[in-house]
């Protein structure tokens, strides 16, 4: 067993080593430096959200032998907007000047001005809040990204309403009185 845990921590760091080769010069950009400054999903930075899902897509995409690189590189620049979303006011009140519907459109120009960037990579910035936006993903890899972004959403939404939970005395109380009329119902 102690051989197993000692090849898989050498495993994780050799991945480790190997996703930050692939992203190290968008990380290393000004631009992309930014995005720490901007709340994507509750207390999540964007930058921080972006390296999440980039590193969930290296690691499926590395495993079903897709363009992990493209995949990788695409994702550490999908929510590449540089704007506070949680405040700014729409441009207009039709549901595409919404932030789901415009962000990747932003990104994509903010990436292009900076960055040569391939099809995949372009594709997954672009339609990576698919199935809101209508446009289907073209690669495979953009579905990756896709998912990778709603499951690292969904983890950075949930750990931050725990923390409100644990937080508040209120929200404690109302989170075991819910759980008693749970257990007692089943």
């Amino acid at each position: 067993m102690p051989n197993l845990v000692t090849k898989e921590t050498s495993l994780l760091k050799n991945s480790y080593a190997e996703f930050f080769c692939i992203i190290q010069d968008l990380v290393k950009n000004e631009t992309v430096q930014k995005m720490r400054n901007f709340n994507q999903h509750a207390n999540t930075s964007c930058y921080r959200h972006c390296m999440q899902v980039a590193f969930y897509t290296y690691l499926v995409c590395k495993k079903l032998h897709l363009d992990y690189i493209s995949a990788t590189r695409g994702a550490m620049l999908h929510d590449l907007f540089l704007y506070d979303w949680h405040t700014e006011a729409k441009p207009d009140k039709s549901f595409r000047s919404f932030h789901a519907f415009r962000h990747p459109k932003v990104a994509l120009k903010n990436a292009m001005q900076i960055f040569d960037l391939n099809d995949i990579e372009k594709d997954v910035i672009l339609n990576h809040m698919w199935p809101v936006t209508v446009q289907m993903p073209h690669y495979k890899e953009t579905l990756i990204v896709t998912f990778a972004d709603k499951f690292s959403a969904t983890k950075e939404t949930i750990k931050h309403l725990r923390s409100l939970l644990h937080a508040k005395k209120t929200y404690r109380y109302a989170y075991v009185f819910l759980s008693l009329i749970i257990f007692r119902i089943i």
